[in-house]
């Protein structure tokens, strides 16, 4: 469900680090000026899911196809495309990270855990689009809950 001002926002990205800055700009500009401010521990881990999809469809994906960001009054949602067929082994997981460190493995367990309404789908023409959304809450209602007794 969107609000007033709050559109889809694609834009061209060829790291990781252009993509966290296209996200965080996105809650600047219109999730931020629609509800509220973030609360910064849910923009880190936004931040955190945007590098790791980017990183793995320009890793594992053969390449980056397109990054799109949606906020919505729940977040934001994250549509990242790549060129592979392959579904990564840990996608649909437990979230658990791995028992072994072979140098790699613990980017889906952090999505898994971060991230809500996970999807993958494929693209005609090859490759997948994956889409997730990432909750924010606005920095008022973190505060709030923080000062509760419990």
């Amino acid at each position: 469900m969107s609000r007033p001002g709050m559109t889809r926002a694609t834009v061209h990205v060829t790291t990781a680090a252009a993509a966290r800055a296209h996200a965080r700009s996105v809650v600047q500009e219109q999730w931020e000026s629609a509800i509220g401010t973030a609360c910064e521990e849910d923009v880190i881990d936004l931040l955190l899911v945007v590098s790791e999809l980017v990183t793995n469809a320009i890793r594992h994906g053969d390449g980056l196809a397109g990054f799109d960001v949606t906020p919505t009054s729940d977040g934001v949602r994250i549509s990242v495309q790549d060129n592979s067929d392959v579904v990564p082994d840990m996608a649909y997981g437990s979230g658990a990270l791995p028992v072994v460190h072979h140098g790699n493995g613990y980017g889906w367990p952090l999505i898994l855990r971060l991230a809500r309404e996970i999807t993958i789908e494929k693209r005609r023409g090859g490759g997948k689009t994956i889409g997730l959304l990432v909750p924010l809450r606005p920095a008022d209602r973190r505060r709030q809950g923080a000062e509760q007794p419990a």
